[in-house]
């Protein structure tokens, strides 16, 4: 058997695997980037926020980037019947940037892992582990080649980023239910958007379907469009046939999306993901550590996925770094805790989300500008800036916002009762 010695193993070469590495490299460690699948491929994910143009600028990979012409994000527009919440990221509580990107996954990983194997990064494509061990002074990993051969891989420290392929998870039984409801995603890049003009292009639309779902529309530069339905199970038994008949039904059955979309054409084959959201155990342990959707996904609908992957993984490099060199790290305090800072503060949005709390507040008939600027920064991925109400104490500022709207509501339902008396 082949073996190979390096400082850090990385598992996954997407986004947060690069960020690591790209962090990692600088600092002159040995990077040793395994992938299982070949770039480029497809996954979803495709709607970035601010937040990530801040991680990418502190890995000297934004250039790269923008390099790309993606499609730029200003903001995201909920909407449902015939009630607008249009956020715009130049009018945000947080410093930090006012725009980011939409990006087909496939191009935009593939830039993130080209950058980082021309600064010199060993990246290796159609590498799959099949095996860890952390006895001893070191960590090994066996992995499988693309000829077949073993390689055996000896690392001071494995940082999986490996994804939904969650392989640490998997090896080390570290998976554990979410607590999230189980929902299911049907989606596909479309052709024949017909989409609005100037700085509202490149926002996302998320779509409340009259049935019970929500939908995404993600503008792209390429002309392509991606769409997709996020529902609990059930709903998708309402729409017989094929997934591309499903997903067309369900699509042209809200009014705002059946106004963008009604020249749509499937660019690709309708692809559908049951029960997403995932959880484990720790996100640390002796050699090792997980970053990025290898710790736990969410739900799509903030578009936190590449945000989280991005920031933990950072987050994970500078405390190996430390600890590379010989400091004493608390993994605990100095990582877990901020990685499920964010976690947690997303959380409280997505159960407000589904719960009605924030359909309540977005579609309010009367929103505090400077509300809605706290939780624009939300929405941004400024899910660190605890100088935020809605970021210290998400889910009691929220719970306390929709009291204080419900009875602002009641009251004019009085109010617009007695008039007509």
């Amino acid at each position: 058997m082949k073996t190979t010695e390096t400082d850090v193993l990385i598992i996954g070469a997407g986004p947060a695997g690069a960020i690591a590495a790209a962090l990692l490299h600088r600092e002159k460690f040995r990077v040793l980037v395994v992938e299982k699948q070949v770039f480029p491929r497809f996954v979803i994910g495709e709607s970035m926020l601010p937040v990530s143009m801040n991680l990418l600028a502190n890995a000297g990979l934004l250039d790269a980037v923008q390099r790309r012409q993606f499609m730029r994000k200003n903001g995201a527009v909920f909407l449902r019947g015939n009630e607008t919440c249009n956020f715009d990221f130049s009018s945000q509580f947080t410093a930090g940037y006012n725009y980011t990107y939409q990006v087909p996954r496939a191009d935009f990983d593939q830039t993130l892992a080209d950058a980082v194997a021309a600064r010199g990064v060993d990246v290796r494509y159609r590498h799959g582990v099949t095996a860890v061990n952390f006895d001893g002074p070191h960590a090994t990993a066996g992995i499988e080649q693309p000829d077949g051969t073993a390689l055996s891989v000896k690392a001071r420290f494995i940082l999986d980023c490996s994804g939904y392929g969650r392989v640490l998870p998997r090896l080390l039984q570290l998976e554990e239910p979410s607590t999230l409801p189980p929902r299911d995603s049907l989606f596909a890049h479309i052709t024949g958007d017909v989409r609005p003009a100037d700085r509202e292009e490149g926002k996302i639309w998320i779509c409340m379907h009259p049935d019970g779902a929500w939908l995404w529309i993600i503008p792209f530069s390429n002309g392509k469009t991606s769409v997709g339905a996020v529902a609990a199970p059930e709903f998708f038994q309402k729409f017989p046939g094929d997934p591309e008949t499903q997903l067309r039904a369900i699509l042209l059955g809200d009014p705002n999306a059946a106004r963008r979309l009604a020249k749509l054409q499937f660019a690709m084959p309708v692809q559908r993901i049951s029960g997403y959201s995932c959880s484990v155990k720790r996100l640390f342990g002796d050699k090792y550590a997980l970053a990025g959707n290898a710790t736990e996904f969410l739900d799509p609908i903030f578009s936190s996925g590449v945000a989280l992957a991005l920031a933990s993984s950072e987050c994970a490099a500078k405390v190996l770094i430390r600890q590379l060199r010989g400091e004493a790290v608390n993994w605990q305090v100095d990582y877990a805790d901020h990685v499920m800072q964010g976690i947690n503060t997303f959380r409280a949005y997505v159960s407000a989300w589904y719960d009605g709390r924030l359909p309540q507040i977005f579609f309010a008939p009367q929103r505090n500008p400077d509300i809605m600027r706290q939780v624009c920064s939300v929405l941004a991925g400024y899910v660190w800036d605890k100088s935020n109400p809605y970021v210290s104490q998400a889910d009691r500022a929220l719970m306390a916002l929709t009291k204080v709207l419900g009875g602002l509501q009641r009251a004019a339902a009085r109010k617009a009762a007695s008039a007509g008396l």
